[in-house]
């Protein structure tokens, strides 16, 4: 049983960090989505102990099972719940703004953005460059 579980520990790491390389943006939450399934996966079969349920009063000489690994893999479970609805409403907003969803096209586009508005602000004229020196050379 435990080869078994670690192995879907490993399938799911694994796929997940394939994704996670990928250069589309819905790609990207799905392998964030099975690298943290499998985190949960494996802490949950880290802490796993055979008894009875966690329930107080516990009876004298009874095994139970840790309520903490229980805990933190649900606590887990609602953190990633919300990093993907946050991850997915950006990626609608980068989708609405740019029509695309790949990170190479973004970041060509965003290339271009950035000489545009360098371009519109001067940034290239060396007269302004010389002048702005020149007055921290006397401000300082």
């Amino acid at each position: 049983m435990t080869l078994l579980v670690s192995a879907a520990v490993a399938v799911l790491i694994g796929s997940g960090s394939y994704l996670l390389l990928k250069h589309d943006l819905i790609r990207v939450v799905v392998g964030v989505l099975l690298i943290s399934n499998g985190a949960n996966l494996f802490i949950m079969m880290a802490g796993l102990r055979r008894g009875a349920a966690p329930v107080l009063p516990v009876p004298a000489g009874v095994d139970i099972a840790d309520p903490l690994v229980q805990a933190l893999t649900l606590t887990a479970i609602v953190i990633t719940f919300g990093v993907t609805a946050l991850l997915l409403s950006l990626i609608y907003r980068v989708y609405l703004a740019h029509a695309t969803l790949d990170t190479d096209t973004l970041a060509e586009a965003e290339e271009v953005e950035e000489q545009i508005a360098e371009s519109d602000a001067g940034a290239d004229d060396s007269h302004d460059d010389e002048a702005a020196l020149q007055e921290e050379g006397k401000a300082a």
